[in-house]
């Protein structure tokens, strides 16, 4: 399996025929990796409707015509946006897709779409060939995130570190700790001015803090846009 970082918190995972696209914000984005007429997913993912991750979802799935997952509430609004093909699950939901499936699971947070539909954040842990990846979403640290790496072993951590808008590099590796991913691969930072931060610096403090006897250690990889790692 192959993970993508296509800038901001936008990636694309794939795995033989299957490419996952997560929050696909690439028109206006001025990290983005690719234009949004140039990715052919399979299978679109949204963690909440914020316009820089809802971004260019309707014309890529409008475009594609690929199964696209969201809360019910975003769900909805695609559907009111000409979008046919979507399932609409709520927190705790799970849904299953060639090759693996997707859950939904709590972020703290605030979401309102660029359309005026309040919806509620969520995290998603993805599996897909055989591997686990949990894309944080926005949030800030909270205890309940060490649930989802008690309740599935995770490969990879697709985590914000930004800060303002969402937990910031130091807080960013306390949640390394509590989640007890293998791999974490930050994102949501840099995009613009106010979350500029130092990434390697979050590399050292998650490696520092995870190295510790007794508990998983976790390898931080940083990613430019475009940039590719296979867990």
């Amino acid at each position: 399996m192959e993970i993508r970082f296509l800038g901001h918190s936008c990636f694309e995972l794939t795995e033989g025929d299957t490419r996952v696209l997560v929050d696909p914000f690439l028109t206006g984005n001025p990290t983005a990796a690719v234009a949004a007429s140039e990715v052919e997913p399979t299978h679109i993912f949204l963690t909440h409707g914020h316009a820089d991750h809802w971004g260019d979802i309707v014309d890529i799935a409008k475009r594609t015509g690929v199964p696209c997952v969201a809360i019910a509430e975003l769900s909805s609004e695609l559907g009111d946006h000409g979008v046919e093909n979507t399932t609409d699950p709520n927190l705790g939901g799970t849904v299953e897709f060639d090759g693996g499936w997707v859950r939904l699971v709590p972020a703290w947070h605030t979401s309102t779409t660029p359309g005026g539909t309040v919806n509620t954040p969520a995290g998603l842990v993805i599996n897909l060939g055989g591997k686990t990846v949990y894309h944080l979403g926005d949030t800030a640290l909270f205890s309940d995130l060490r649930l989802v790496g008690e309740r599935d072993q995770l490969d990879v951590a697709l985590m914000c570190i930004g800060g303002h808008y969402t937990m910031d590099r130091q807080d960013g590796a306390v949640a390394a700790e509590l989640i007890g991913a293998r791999t974490v691969i930050p994102c949501h930072y840099n995009t613009f001015p106010l979350i500029e931060t130092d990434a390697a610096a979050f590399k050292s403090d998650v490696e520092s803090r995870t190295a510790r006897e007794g508990r998983v250690s976790t390898t931080v990889e940083i990613l430019e846009p475009g940039d590719t790692f296979s867990p």
